[in-house]
């Protein structure tokens, strides 16, 4: 993988976390942060320029799905969860 193409995918892979990690609900955001973490392990060893670059691509949509996924969710807020209560008060 070229260097520049790594740094396209670890940037790609750093936004994707950030903004699963905005869904308000708990079980989106888990979701989002492991199909995310899998997704890129089993597409690590990939070394095709043409299958990277789709790969690329479908990860971009997908950032952009959990971007208007996170507003949707904001929008429709629910209450927290028992797991996601604050347990000091």
């Amino acid at each position: 993988m070229a260097a520049s193409t790594r740094s396209v995918v670890l940037s790609l892979y750093k936004k994707i976390l950030r903004e699963s990690k905005t869904f308000s609900s708990y079980n989106f955001r888990m979701y989002a942060l492991r199909r995310t973490r899998d997704g890129f392990r089993a597409n690590k060893d990939v070394t095709d320029p043409a299958k990277i670059q789709e790969l690329i691509k479908q990860a971009e949509e997908s950032l952009q799905v959990i971007k208007r996924q996170v507003v949707i969710g904001q929008l429709y807020s629910t209450e927290k969860l028992v797991i996601e209560k604050d347990t000091q008060s």
